[in-house]
């Protein structure tokens, strides 16, 4: 079956508010290509400015993260409630950042994705491997016990709102990309998985975005693989040339 393109920009701890509503309103006019829909992450004090810039477009507004509890004392934490009032419709979570520099592992990542469902946002559940253990031949049993750890009580009609990003770490932000056969073995075994936990149907629908030092001059390359739905941008997200050059692989 054919699945549609996501192009998803993370902007992480990056833009100013100011400067995030201007980089917003250019992705509002940006081109996409065929099957493709676009989608901004800003950090959590830029969403209101981004939303503000983007509405009455299509562009999706997503959250970086969130807390695994709508409310109470948790101090510095971000809730499901606060995003959907401001507009949010997606929510990234398991970022190999919120893994392995913030230490959340998979129980608490499936409680936010969990949370995210019930409250109606679309999740991008990230998994991926570190260098070690790509060299250790674990790439499938890291991506698998992530996939099953982050999906762990999802039921089957939830599915349709959840998009994997498959970023191997030792990819991210290093201008190293996994090529376009390596990543799109990934995704197919991924795909694999998702069929043997839920169906075949479900995996087949299900998005799979690469992220992983993604540019305008390998984006058409990892989209032409049959497994791979997209993309999860980091860096080259906050340049609107170069995000234009990615969204718009296939025109």
């Amino acid at each position: 079956m054919e699945r549609s393109y996501l192009i998803a920009g993370n902007w992480k701890m990056n833009k100013t508010p100011s400067e995030a509503r201007v980089l917003a309103a250019a992705v509002t006019k940006m081109k996409c290509g065929a099957n493709t829909r676009k989608m901004i992450a800003p950090s959590f004090v830029c969403l209101p400015a981004a939303a503000e810039a983007i509405k009455g477009s299509d562009v999706i507004l997503a959250a970086q993260n969130m807390a695994a509890f709508e409310s109470g004392a948790h101090t510095g934490e971000t809730s499901v409630l606060m995003l959907k009032e401001l507009g949010v419709r997606a929510v990234i979570l398991g970022h190999s950042e919120r893994r392995h520099v913030y230490g959340e592992r998979d129980a608490l990542i499936n409680e936010k994705v969990k949370l995210a469902l019930a409250h109606g946002l679309d999740v991008i559940l990230c998994i991926g491997e570190t260098l070690k253990e790509r060299e250790q031949g674990r790439v499938n049993d890291v991506c698998f016990g992530q996939l099953e750890g982050g999906l762990a009580g999802v039921s089957m009609e939830q599915m349709a709102r959840v998009v994997i990003a498959y970023e191997p770490v030792w990819a991210i932000g290093t201008g190293k990309t996994a090529t376009p056969e390596d990543a799109q073995a990934v995704h197919a075994a991924c795909r694999g998985k998702l069929a043997a936990l839920y169906s075949k149907k479900i995996a087949e629908c299900t998005l799979i975005q690469y992220g992983g030092s993604v540019k305008p001059d390998n984006a058409a390359q990892l989209m032409a693989q049959p497994d791979i739905d997209g993309a999860l941008v980091g860096g080259a997200a906050l340049d609107a040339e170069s995000f234009a050059g990615i969204a718009g692989f296939n025109i």
